[in-house]
């Protein structure tokens, strides 16, 4: 039962070692990165927008409306 307490005791331990090691990003690296994400989704969503119209199209070709 002493060395079951003894891991949880060196996986806590270890768990606070790598919690001191996070670097927290800075205001400006956090609104960097948070623009980026977003100017990128909305690309990949109008893409995908765009290539779902072309199959509407296509679709409405190829069968009729």
């Amino acid at each position: 039962m002493g060395r079951f307490f003894g891991a949880i005791g060196l996986f806590v331990s270890q768990i606070l070692d790598e919690l001191r090691k996070v670097v927290r990003p800075t205001r400006h690296e956090l609104v960097t990165y948070t623009s980026v994400v977003i100017v990128f989704v909305s690309v990949i969503m109008a893409f995908v927008w765009g290539l779902d119209q072309l199959v509407v199209k296509l679709v409405a070709l190829v069968f009729g409306k």
